[in-house]
């Protein structure tokens, strides 16, 4: 079974005051939803390593602003720290998404895809999708979609293509103004 993540993240532990909005919002390159965390209070800073680096993606007062459009199968989770800068995108590949109760939600695929403002690129978690494919979580076709969406968008971030990312604080301030 996929794992469902939803947009307000009210089962993190970690995060132990916050503030959610979300919006639906359609234009010309983006229609979905878009949730916005601010992360008010946590128990401890998390700290991942991606790369060979250590990159705090939370802490007090970083925030977490999350697209999930329509009819893609992916999700992209932009990360703010204090000062209101990047500290890195995160792309889930997903299988479905869709909202419950009004709240958005992904089904996740293993894959993901980590960019940094310098402009480096990460694939992770390749051996969990051969894990679920090996195990029969997944199908042949779902493992064979996952890939060709990681690496279409590859294709595109490194072609300076992949506009969510550059729309990343334009929407932040959309979602903080409407929300």
């Amino acid at each position: 079974m996929l794992k469902r993540k939803y947009g307000n993240r009210t089962n993190w532990k970690r995060v132990l005051k916050r503030e959610y909005q979300q919006i639906y919002y359609q234009d010309e390159i983006f229609k979905g939803y878009i949730t916005l965390l601010n992360i008010k209070e946590v128990s401890e800073p998390l700290i991942v390593k991606n790369g060979g680096k250590e990159v705090c993606i939370v802490n007090n007062g970083f925030s977490w602003l999350q697209h999930f459009p329509i009819g893609k199968n992916y999700s992209v989770t932009t990360m703010f720290d204090t000062q209101g800068k990047i500290v890195q995108w995160y792309i889930d590949i997903c299988y479905e998404i869709g909202s419950e109760k009004n709240i958005p939600w992904m089904d996740d695929l293993y894959l993901d895809i980590v960019v940094f403002p310098t402009g480096e690129i990460i694939l992770l978690d390749e051996e969990e999708l051969d894990e679920a494919l090996t195990n029969g979580v997944i199908d042949k076709s779902m493992y064979d979609m996952a890939w060709k969406e990681a690496n279409e968008l590859m294709d595109l971030i490194q072609q300076d293509n992949f506009d969510l990312l550059k729309l990343a604080k334009d929407h932040q301030e959309i979602i903080r103004n409407k929300g």
